[in-house]
């Protein structure tokens, strides 16, 4: 009888991204995906941020390995920083594994790992206390699996990100059978994507969405710039596939996009319906605007910030100009509606114009409700954790589940640390573990914390005032007058009294330290900081980061 099982979501619930769950039976960990999040607008100077997997490396000897669902950033992104530390077995699908080798090979500490496995939804692996098996969903990248993970108890099956299409191709039908299978032979607890709950509407097919873009390059009679993401191969596969139809030629942008499109290519899951179809950047010189398709998907396959910086002249390669038409074909989250405004704001001002598939399609490549309601019935588990979205789209999965009759009591809305563990049949809260998001800066991973980000804040905010003193301690006595600089605080020539006066605050509290037996570095530059912020508050209403640069000498030295 199993003594120890227990769900624990160290990322994805209650947020966008950072998919990472792991479910521990007995002595094994079994980690499904390892993704990371793109920060929003409050995370000052953040690249991406990653889950804090400390649990897991305290309890590393215990974890197996890692499975991924398909080969998006959301899943595959965080790799490299776990896989430094925890070289650890890895299994996907065959593009999967390819896009996730990719990944890893960016970073110097995981060049050489080479623990891959590929699998494909006939794959079923035994271990000591549970079989790992995989089965086809429909997404927006091919290879896209969930997974299985069967024990002693039942199963535990973990959805990652999918929708039901009817009409998908080969490549990216559901398998509904094997679903099904899975939901005769009894589910205790599935995992399942909440990333579009709200919405009521049906996704447009595959289909009309290729017709749509089709149309668009038809009638446009310039210069279009095509902004995707660059892991939606279905989406490449149609931009392709409109562009041959009307006589166009495509410009991939960035090195990230020519990477994975040349490995989808050499894995026949892109194929070029004209040899020549896709050019250099270098030929755009020659062709015409009506014959031009440049597809840009940013820095890690986000586009946004990559027109921005078109709009505003800032791109290294490319500019918008005069009748450009900029086709958003990727569906942005409600946490970028205000970037996304910004940027089409800042096009038309460059003389473009927009067109966005979300404003005329309901095109998505996560599960509406009724697609949700399936998956359920299909599989029948006794408990529900809602995943992969904000506390709102987890809500709004727990009514569509009690709408098929899961009691309320057996759906579990977690936050990233909560342990879900089975004893005598039931699921209940245990005791949380620490999670949470570490962010990475550059090079740094994790070294930037909550005081990083207040202070950089704080910078944006009211700006830098420094202040430099020169002091003989032996002679108790200032040798040079405070020199005071100020960035994004005052314009200093502007503020000839505010400066002098916060001179004479400087000087009165250096002199009070100099005047005590007992003198103390720390003490002296914290009555500096309090007394200056008290006097700059109080005159401006503004809290600038104050550093205090005091130096020493000793003027009886000789040399």
């Amino acid at each position: 009888m199993l003594q120890n099982l227990k769900v624990i979501p160290f990322g994805g619930v209650r947020e966008n991204g950072k998919n990472m769950y792991a479910v521990e039976v007995e002595d094994e960990i079994y980690i499904f995906d390892c993704g990371l999040m793109y920060p929003e607008n409050e995370l000052l100077g953040i690249d991406v941020v990653i889950p804090d997997y400390s649990y897991l490396t305290e309890n590393i000897d215990k974890v197996v390995g890692i499975f991924l669902t398909h080969g998006h950033a959301d899943a595959i992104g965080a790799l490299p920083y776990f896989l430094a530390d925890h070289p650890v077995p890895v299994f996907g699908s065959e593009l999967t594994i390819a896009l996730a080798k990719i990944t890893v090979a960016g970073e110097k500490k995981t060049k050489k790992f080479k623990d891959f496995h590929v699998i494909d939804e006939k794959t079923a692996i035994d271990f000591n206390h549970a079989t790992v098996s995989f089965f086809k969903t429909t997404h927006s990248i091919p290879g896209s699996l969930g997974v299985d993970l069967k024990t002693e108890a039942g199963h535990i099956v973990y959805t990652g990100d999918f929708k039901f299409d009817q009409a998908a191709k080969p490549m990216f039908q559901t398998d509904y059978g094997r679903l099904a299978d899975i939901g005769r032979d009894h589910t205790i607890m599935l995992l399942s994507d909440s990333a579009n709950a709200e919405s009521p509407y049906v996704n447009s097919s595959q289909r009309d969405i290729a017709s749509y873009i089709t149309e668009t390059f038809k009638y446009h009679p310039g210069r279009i710039i095509v902004a995707s993401v660059a892991s939606n191969i279905e989406r490449m596969q149609q931009i392709f596939d409109s562009a041959a139809k009307t006589g166009r030629r495509v410009i991939l942008t960035g090195q990230d996009l020519e990477k994975i499109v040349k490995t989808a290519l050499n894995l026949k899951y892109l194929t070029l319906p004209e040899p020549d179809l896709l050019v250099q950047l270098k030929d755009l010189k020659t062709l015409k605007p009506e014959q031009t398709i440049i597809l840009e998907t940013g820095r890690m396959g986000e586009p946004l910030k990559s027109l921005e910086r078109m709009a505003t002249n800032n791109h290294r390669t490319l500019h918008i100009k005069e009748g450009d038409l900029v086709f958003i074909t990727t569906t942005p989250s409600h946490a970028m509606e205000t970037t996304v405004a910004k940027t089409r704001d800042l096009i038309y001002r460059a003389g473009g114009t927009v067109k966005a598939i979300s404003d005329d399609l309901h095109s998505s490549g996560h599960a509406n409700k009724t697609d949700l309601q399936l998956m359920l019935n299909l599989l029948r588990p006794d408990n529900l954790m809602p995943i992969q979205g904000e506390y709102r789209l987890l809500e709004a999965h727990t009514h569509i589940a009690e709408e098929t009759g899961l009691p309320l009591d057996h759906i579990f809305v977690t936050k990233s640390g909560d342990v879900v563990q089975y004893h005598q049949g039931e699921f209940s809260l245990g005791a949380a573990v620490n999670a949470g998001d570490t962010m990475i800066d550059g090079k740094g991973v994790g070294d930037i914390g909550n005081i990083v980000l207040r202070d950089r804040r704080l910078l944006a905010d009211d700006g830098i005032f420094i202040a430099v003193v020169t002091i003989d301690r032996r002679k108790k006595k200032i040798v040079a007058k405070p020199k005071l600089t100020s960035r994004g605080f005052v314009y200093v020539k502007a503020n000839r009294d505010l400066m002098a006066e916060s001179a004479s605050i400087i000087v009165k509290a250096i002199e009070n330290n100099l005047a005590h037996k007992e003198f103390d570095w720390n003490n002296l530059k914290q009555d500096v900081r309090e007394d200056l912020s008290k006097y700059l508050f109080d005159q401006t209403k503004r809290h600038p980061v104050i550093l205090p640069v005091i130096m020493e000498v000793n003027q009886n030295r000789h040399r």
